[in-house]
């Protein structure tokens, strides 16, 4: 087993998914309902959220051959964009635009905020559909397949726990607390940002 990859898809994907960050908009769009209720909607959007970035993870690859992209393209174009969420998360211009999504749907569907933007966009949205296609394509076969679900699991299932202890971690943390880890994660998925886009430009043997 690859621990390094292991490691790295686990941190890639927590900090483009962001529990923590997630939390208090979840308390937000629950707003007024009982536990079994929020409990309800957070298994409704885990569920559809791991369904479709399994679905991605699966077919991804297979979709960007059809269409003509390469796998180091990709990289490349998924590096970008994951550093564009970095700047988004150390200026908080991510936690407001999210703000917004929610707002919207509380708006036009506050009935049942699951899939949306709960489970789409909030947990699988571009940034973490880009990564496991691009985890998945540094370790081709079934073997690596099952690494990345597995890892990707992990986090949604992480999502869940955070979710149902959203009220307490809410007030552990505070707001102050949550902008510290929001812009720590944000400076550490530069950095993997970075590594992606190397890795594919070495990809076209455009680095040593």
């Amino acid at each position: 087993m690859d621990t390094a990859f292991l490691i790295t898809a686990f941190v890639t994907l927590f900090v483009i998914i962001d529990p923590i960050g997630m939390t208090p908009l979840f308390v937000a769009l629950t707003q007024g309902m009982n536990a079994a209720r929020r409990r309800a909607i957070a298994i409704r959007a885990c569920v559809t959220s791991a369904l479709l970035l399994i679905v991605f993870a699966a077919f991804g690859e297979a979709v960007l051959g059809f269409v003509g992209i390469s796998m180091p393209a990709f990289r490349i174009a998924g590096g970008m964009l994951l550093f564009l969420t970095a700047l988004d998360m150390l200026f908080e211009r991510r936690s407001q635009r999210r703000k917004g999504q929610a707002d919207a749907a509380e708006e036009d569907e506050g009935d049942d905020p699951s899939i949306f933007p709960i489970a789409i966009p909030l947990i699988a949205g571009p940034g973490a559909i880009a990564t496991v296609i691009l985890l998945a394509g540094q370790k081709p076969g079934v073997e690596g397949l099952a690494l990345v679900v597995g890892v990707m699991l992990s986090v949604i299932l992480l999502v869940f726990l955070m979710f149902l202890m959203g009220n307490l971690l809410e007030r552990a943390l505070g707001k102050v607390g949550i902008n510290v880890v929001t812009r720590l994660l944000g400076m550490l998925l530069a950095a993997l940002a970075v590594q992606f886009v190397l890795d594919g430009l070495r990809g076209f043997g455009l680095t040593g």
